[in-house]
């Protein structure tokens, strides 16, 4: 009879034991002081410094890259997906004002090169480091039949802290304060698959550096921002799916609207493309796309030129992109 092994079942072990052994210094990297433990382990130990903090508030986030992964196939590389992955979570629990800490990833696949699993840890590495937080730690599940050979998914946890009386959550917007929008470095991680319904396969590959562009890390500038100008800073959203009609109304009190003034900022040409090609309506491109804007600050009129001034010396464009005023909670792009 016939022997069944798990390996012959699709599953190897000594090449994942294997590939574990040579990301382990990779990972190093990204360690914090806080970080307590080596990974590989069944868990991770992150000591919080007591020391540091008043009233702590942990936060947390999980999200993944989406479908830019099919781009990543497309193209043949795999070492900026992994930013993505990071950027994600990092810059959504930046929103509440939070410090990320540490960072786990989740890769699934069925049969994929070592070369590119590694590729994609580089780039995970490389986004905790922009971040300043520790990659501790994370699951690589080869599920044979899930996937198609050479496919493989990304999800990443990450875990932050705030101080209790510093929490960012749009309570404390007002009518009249200024809304400011911050570059996005392109698409980021969302509205791939209207992308790839507007382009052909070539036309993909063709544009595939400029698509796989990795998403914008905040999380330094404005950590930095918010130290000197905390209290003027009511409300932040990170611009990813839904846009600017999801994320900026998610911060919004029921009682404020938000209006976004087109032409206030500079759309890239990708995003003029896409709707041109696509024939898509303005509607549509700023409930799925971040066009051009990657983060939004809502602040205090008086402070904006000082926050400004602190974004651009992070070499970060931003820009009066609208304003709050009374209302029931909607966002209006006019």
């Amino acid at each position: 009879m016939k022997k069944i092994t798990y390996k012959k079942s699709g599953v190897d072990i000594n090449s994942a034991s294997i590939f574990k052994s040579k990301i382990k210094p990779l990972v190093r990297r990204s360690f914090r002081p806080e970080v307590l433990a080596d990974i590989g382990g069944f868990g991770s130990f992150f000591r919080l410094d007591k020391n540091k903090y008043r009233d702590p508030v942990l936060v947390s986030s999980s999200d993944g890259v989406g479908t830019k992964l099919v781009i990543a196939g497309i193209a043949g590389k795999h070492d900026t997906v992994g930013i993505d992955a990071v950027a994600m979570n990092v810059n959504d629990i930046l929103c509440t004002g939070a410090e990320s800490l540490f960072f786990l990833d989740y890769i699934a696949f069925s049969k994929v090169k070592e070369s590119v699993l590694v590729d994609v840890v580089k780039g995970i590495n490389r986004g905790c480091r922009q971040a300043g937080c520790s990659l501790v730690g994370g699951e690589t599940a080869q599920m044979p039949g899930m996937y198609r050979q050479g496919e493989y998914d990304i999800a990443g946890f990450c875990v932050g802290v705030v101080e209790r009386d510093k929490i960012i959550n749009g309570s404390k917007i007002n009518p009249e304060d200024t809304i400011i929008g911050i570059a996005s470095s392109g698409l980021h991680s969302n509205g791939y698959s209207l992308v790839r319904k507007v382009f052909k396969p070539l036309e993909l590959k063709r544009m595939s550096a400029q698509l796989l562009e990795p998403t914008r890390i905040y999380v330094l500038p404005v950590l930095e921002l918010l130290r000197r100008y905390g209290s003027a800073v009511h409300g932040i959203a990170h611009i990813t799916g839904g846009a600017f009609y999801d994320k900026i109304g998610r911060i919004l009190p029921a009682g404020i609207d938000a209006f976004i003034e087109k032409g206030s900022w500079k759309v890239p040409e990708i995003f003029k493309l896409i709707q041109s090609k696509g024939g898509i309506e303005d509607l549509e491109m700023y409930h799925t796309l971040n066009m051009g804007i990657g983060m939004v600050l809502v602040v205090k009129k008086e402070s904006v030129p000082g926050i400004m001034k602190k974004l651009s010396e992070f070499k970060l464009e931003s820009w009066v992109i609208g304003e709050t005023r009374q209302g029931s909670g909607q966002v209006k792009i006019v």
